[in-house]
């Protein structure tokens, strides 16, 4: 079901929402919308109430006025938990989605039981990162969003998942086109200009979750390894021949793992 969030700050924004029980929130990545869960989803709302948003500028949903920052996408979920009143979530996030996830247990730490990080870093961009965006952000602007994406896309699967995942790629692909260069350069700028957020994960008083592909380009999995240390509680999945898109690289193995994640942090 969407829902559409009754809130001046943003407008125009929307949520989907299905299933019963302990709600879970799940949370996209860069150049995509709920969609990216859709698997998940089809299981996990039998046990629970999974919600999936899709971030301003994505999806069904306008982009703001305000700057772009994890800092605002955090306030966004928070938004969503007030308007559904609930006090606590499990919140799971991807990429760009597990930023702000971690801005999200610094600013409202109260409202979790626990917070996942799906290939995922606390990490900011170093210099060499932050150029090949600014790089990919003018591309956008003088070629368009279609020869970014269609080199983008392939590059977050495995080689192994190319050859096997063809229609989930294509779909992704539709999925990133979707999204508005607008959104694309103002969130490219967000990741830029995101700070670090290692203390979260060094302080943190809930059991956070790491998903780490072992083919990721994005995040390498000796970067996502050494950060798994660092919380207090933590639990740890090494995914072989996956790269940075286990939702439709190995759909079910991380459906599991959210699944008996949730259920021993509910236990």
């Amino acid at each position: 079901m969407q829902i559409e969030l009754d809130n001046e700050r943003f407008l125009d924004c929307f949520y989907h929402k299905t299933g019963k029980g302990q709600p879970i929130v799940l949370l996209h990545g860069f150049a995509e919308d709920h969609r990216i869960f859709k698997y998940q989803v089809d299981i996990l709302q039998e046990n629970y109430t999974v919600i999936t948003p899709d971030f301003p500028g994505t999806g069904a949903s306008s982009l703001p006025l305000e700057t772009m920052s994890m800092e605002l996408l955090a306030d966004f979920v928070q938004e969503i938990l007030k308007q559904e009143k609930i006090e606590k979530t499990i919140l799971l996030g991807h990429s760009m989605g597990g930023y702000t996830t971690l801005v999200f247990a610094e600013k409202y730490p109260n409202n979790l039981l626990a917070f996942g990080l799906i290939h995922s870093s606390a990490l900011p961009d170093d210099d060499l990162k932050k150029e090949n965006r600014r790089k990919s952000i003018k591309l956008i602007e003088n070629e368009g969003k279609e020869i970014f994406l269609k080199a983008m896309i392939p590059n977050l699967y495995s080689e192994f998942s190319k050859q096997t995942k063809s229609e989930d790629m294509a779909f992704h692909l539709q999925m990133a086109l979707d999204c508005a260069s607008s959104s694309l350069q103002a969130y490219y700028q967000a990741m830029i200009d995101r700070r670090s957020t290692m203390h979260v994960l060094q302080t943190a008083k809930v059991p956070v979750l790491f998903v780490v592909g072992k083919c990721d380009n994005a995040v390498p999995y000796e970067q996502a390894l050494q950060q798994s240390a660092l919380p207090n509680q933590s639990e740890v999945h090494l995914l072989n021949f996956t790269g940075h898109t286990s939702m439709f690289e190995n759909p079910d193995v991380l459906t599991s793992m959210i699944d008996n994640y949730c259920k021993y942090v509910l236990a």
